[in-house]
């Protein structure tokens, strides 16, 4: 069963054009002095090398490594939030980044670049590597945590996408659901590969990985030019070896991603009820890459 509600065709963030000359690709000069902690290996035995990390201490986002997506300027919504770039929906305090969506008192204008605009009380936060940081291949780990509810509405993604839609719009250049919660469905998290319409993959996607509620967890990705793993606190969630249009080749991952941590307004069977929290969040304690 695809549980993915947001049926949003990501744009094209950036102008920039990546030249895609290595295995790995990163466009963040400070990545390659990251440093992840304690060493992690690859299970040859082999270290894994630090990329890209970010631990949010201070009492700010680093903007040297993260974008922050706006509806005005980046065109998107899901459940017809507006996203903006205030300290009311990201915030950086304690050793974590927070991403609040907030429903006011009063109904506002939010703008989208073409100029359309619509009225809406939810405002949100999401923010992603955008022109900082992107990597084909290697090991991502988030540790997070997501809002304590059962009630529908809400929604929390960790995910990522190419930032050159190399073999077209989306789902057709990939999409990489690393985690999705969505509060009707409050006690699972679940991986997604976007890759192609209308394909059958049973391993593209589970909603059988159950997590605790309001808990903190840790989300790993690890990906190969032959397999992506997604795991959950250590459990393998789901492993790919195989897409559609693969035709011996890795494409459409075969291309550098960026990461997005976005707090979410919920759509469809997960659409708000009258008691949904007028407040939710999700906590962010790490976001570390490895190639």
């Amino acid at each position: 069963m695809r549980m993915r509600i947001s049926t949003w065709a990501k744009p094209v963030l950036g102008a920039v054009v990546l030249m895609m000359t290595a295995a790995v690709l990163s466009v963040a000069p400070a990545s390659a002095a990251a440093s992840c902690g304690a060493t992690v290996y690859k299970s040859d035995g082999t270290p894994w090398t630090c990329t890209f990390a970010d631990d949010f201490t201070g009492t700010s986002l680093d903007r040297t490594k993260w974008y922050v997506q706006k509806t005005a300027t980046d065109g998107y919504t899901n459940g017809g939030e507006c996203y903006v770039d205030s300290s009311n929906n990201i915030g950086v305090s304690g050793g974590l980044l927070t991403l609040t969506m907030r429903k006011g008192s009063i109904a506002k204008t939010c703008t989208k670049p073409n100029g359309s605009s619509f009225k809406t009380k939810y405002t949100s936060g999401s923010v992603t590597t955008l022109d900082n940081f992107t990597q084909a291949y290697g090991r991502w780990e988030i540790r997070a945590q997501f809002q304590n509810t059962k009630v529908p509405g809400i929604q929390s993604s960790i995910w990522m996408w190419p930032q050159t839609q190399k073999y077209g719009p989306w789902p057709l250049s990939g999409e990489i659901d690393i985690a999705e919660w969505y509060s009707k469905y409050y006690d699972r998290v679940i991986p997604y590969l976007h890759y192609g319409w209308d394909f059958i993959d049973p391993n593209a996607t589970s909603n059988t990985c159950l997590l605790a509620v309001g808990a903190w967890h840790t989300y790993v990705l690890e990906w190969t030019p032959s397999s992506i793993t997604i795991s959950y606190d250590g459990k393998t969630c789901i492993r790919n070896t195989k897409w559609m249009g693969d035709s011996g080749t890795s494409a459409p991952f075969d291309q550098p991603f960026m990461v997005a941590l976005t707090q979410i307004l919920g759509s469809g069977n997960n659409a708000p009820v009258w008691n949904t929290p007028k407040t939710s969040a999700m906590k962010v304690d790490y976001v570390k890459v490895w190639s």
